[in-house]
C-alpha cells in the first residue's frame, strides 16, 4: 500500500506580511554624554566655565555617533546648557536627544518608522516580528501599531506560524 502525503505550507499561502522592526535599526554607535562632568563641585553649572568648555572641546569625536544627553547628578542645570550641547553636537552626530540610551533608541526607531509608507500596508494582514538579534524597544512596537492601525486589516505579533492577535478591523 502506497501512501502519498501532500504537505501544504499554510504560512506561505496565508497572505500575511511580516514586518521586522530590526530592519529599521540604525547601526551607528550610541554614546551617553553626562553633563555631570561639567558641574562645578558636582552641584551646579557655571556659565563661564561651561562656555569655555563648549568653545574648546573637540566635538568632531562625535562624528556619525548617536548621542544621548543626561545629567546623572542631582544638580542645578539650566535648560540652555542642554541646548548649547545639542547645538555643538548636531553638526557631527547622527542623532542627539535629551535622555538616556533607552530614549535615544526610541527616538531613532520613531524617526525611522515615520518614513514608512503606511498605504503600502492598506487592507493587509501584518505580523510584526517579535524576536530577533537586535533588541527593539517596546516604544517601536507601540509606534508601528499606531501607524498601521488606521490602514491595515489586522496586526499580529510574533512569527507567522505562531501569532498573537493585536488588532482586527471590523468590516
Amino acid at each position: 500500500m502506497e501512501i502519498q502525503e501532500n504537505f501544504v505550507n499554510k504560512v506561505a499561502n496565508s497572505g500575511l506580511i511580516t514586518l521586522n522592526l530590526e530592519d529599521y535599526y540604525h547601526p551607528g554607535e550610541r554614546v551617553l554624554y553626562d553633563i555631570k562632568d561639567n558641574l562645578f563641585h558636582g552641584l551646579m553649572l557655571r556659565e563661564k566655565d561651561f562656555r569655555e568648555f563648549i568653545k574648546g572641546h573637540d566635538w568632531s569625536q562625535y562624528e556619525g555617533k548617536n548621542v544621548a544627553i543626561i545629567c546623572s547628578a542631582d544638580a542645578i542645570v539650566p535648560t540652555w546648557a542642554y541646548m548649547l550641547l545639542a547645538n555643538k553636537l548636531k553638526p557631527f552626530a547622527n542623532e542627539v536627544v535629551f535622555g538616556g540610551l533607552d530614549t535615544l533608541e526610541a527616538v531613532m526607531f520613531a524617526k525611522a518608522l515615520s518614513k514608512i509608507n503606511t498605504e503600502s500596508f492598506a487592507n493587509e494582514r501584518v505580523v510584526v516580528k517579535g524576536c530577533g538579534d537586535i533588541e527593539v524597544p517596546v516604544a517601536a512596537y507601540v509606534e508601528i501599531t499606531n501607524l498601521l492601525t488606521p490602514v491595515v486589516k489586522s496586526i499580529m505579533f510574533g512569527e507567522p506560524c505562531s501569532t498573537v492577535p493585536v488588532y482586527k478591523r471590523k468590516d
